[in-house]
């Protein structure tokens, strides 16, 4: 965000330059929510131990820090971005539920195998949500 502020800063005033520089720092600001949540993506475990859960505790929180600031972008995002947040809460969910002792390893294997294709499948809409409303800025 401080890239547009600074553009803006620097090109008030300047005519077709400012709407040049101000589409270019969107477009920046895009790409690297983009990259950032095909990093998150590529960073989601599949199988389950101790290490992975804490892993994909780490992703859902970064995750969630990505999708308040996808949300904060603009109305449209705010309004198509909710049904994430609960998802967030649904994956956290299962990954605690696959670390339950009373619950067999096959069991916390599949917890845990439903959280990471939940949080796949998830991202995934999220990217294709990004994507759409990139089209309506």
């Amino acid at each position: 965000m401080y890239h547009v502020t600074g553009c803006l800063e620097q090109q008030a005033g300047a005519g077709d330059t400012f709407a040049v520089h101000l589409f270019y720092n969107i477009l920046m600001i895009m790409n690297s929510t983009t990259t950032a949540l095909n990093l998150l993506f590529d960073r989601i475990p599949r199988r389950h131990t101790l290490e992975n859960v804490k892993d994909i505790y780490s992703i859902l929180t970064e995750y969630e820090d990505l999708l308040k600031t996808i949300e904060a972008e603009n109305a449209w995002y705010e309004k198509n971005t909710g049904i994430f947040f609960d998802e967030i809460d649904t994956i956290r969910s299962q990954v605690k539920k696959s670390t339950d002792n009373k619950a067999s390893k096959k069991n916390k294997d599949l917890f845990f195998d439903e959280a990471s294709g939940s949080l796949k499948d998830s991202m995934q809409s999220l990217m294709e949500v990004y994507a759409a409303g990139s089209r309506m800025k």
